[in-house]
């Protein structure tokens, strides 16, 4: 790739199917077309002289939708900021950021409340916060609530960075409204915001490997069984969650993320989704 358009070799290559170019060389080059017309013919022309089968095919199906297509009423443009948010979130992941600040907004009024949650016990916002996160991550990469995920698993560009945008956008809705909530009643975020990172590269860098719904799944069933039903019924803050054990949760974000890293080609298959 050049500064400005993609280079021949990489087209032509592209245009054959060749399966020696770089995932990284691929994903850039069609991140490239999106926005290079310029590019996009240099393409066709290429395909046009190394598959002639492939540009034959795609006539033929085009010359069949044309009049079909001219006969549509034309859908009105996507506007410019909804083609972006595209890009950070799935159609489906609102009803789960929604239901993610409901059990937020629950907890905080349980807390408020004071239902059996006196000073110097723990805490529902402080048990709930570290695992919030995954359940947004796992609705942003579920096979089952994206509806196109054989597209988004299948093209080199749908790989990690979405899955790190997707990520990010989950943790700009709940972090924010953690601590709001950790701020009404006293919470300090030390307690919880390392903890949730470490739960939300976790959940990532075993998703690559069992799937992210079901990574999701099985650490908030953990977490539950191990930290916050004892939690509830000792009312005593749980060890995990004590300011001693921070430095064991950074070393569980620095392994999460190596391993995310490491495994990074692992999303754009299909088993990721799962």
């Amino acid at each position: 790739m050049t500064v400005e358009h993609a280079s021949k070799r990489i087209i032509d290559g592209y245009a054959r199917g060749d399966t020696d170019i770089g995932a990284d060389d691929v994903w850039a080059l069609e991140a490239h077309l999106e926005r290079c017309r310029q590019c996009r013919d240099r393409l066709s022309t290429a395909l046009s002289a190394t598959a002639p089968a492939v540009t034959a095919m795609v006539g033929t199906v085009w010359a069949d939708l044309e009049p079909r297509l001219a006969a549509t009423a034309t859908m009105p443009l996507r506007r410019p900021w909804s083609a972006r948010l595209s890009r950070w979130l799935t159609p489906t992941m609102a009803p789960w950021l929604a239901m993610v600040m409901t059990v937020t907004l629950l907890a905080l009024l349980l807390d408020v409340a004071d239902t059996g949650f006196g000073p110097g016990q723990v805490s529902p916002v402080l048990l709930l916060a570290p695992v919030l996160p995954v359940l947004g991550v796992a609705a942003s990469w579920s096979r089952g609530l994206d509806p196109a995920y054989e597209l988004t698993a299948s093209v080199p560009r749908a790989g990690l960075p979405l899955v790190l945008r997707r990520t990010v956008s989950v943790l700009a809705v709940v972090i924010p409204a953690l601590l709001a909530g950790g701020g009404l009643t006293g919470v300090s975020a030390a307690q919880w915001l390392l903890p949730s990172l470490a739960f939300t590269s976790t959940t990532l860098a075993l998703g690559g490997v069992v799937g992210v719904s079901r990574a999701a799944v099985t650490l908030v069933a953990v977490w539950a069984a191990v930290v916050v039903a004892p939690a509830l019924a000792t009312s005593r803050t749980p060890v995990a969650l004590q300011t001693d054990g921070l430095p064991v949760w950074g070393l569980i974000l620095a392994l999460g993320i190596g391993v995310v890293i490491a495994r990074r080609g692992a999303y754009t298959v299909l088993g990721a989704h799962r």
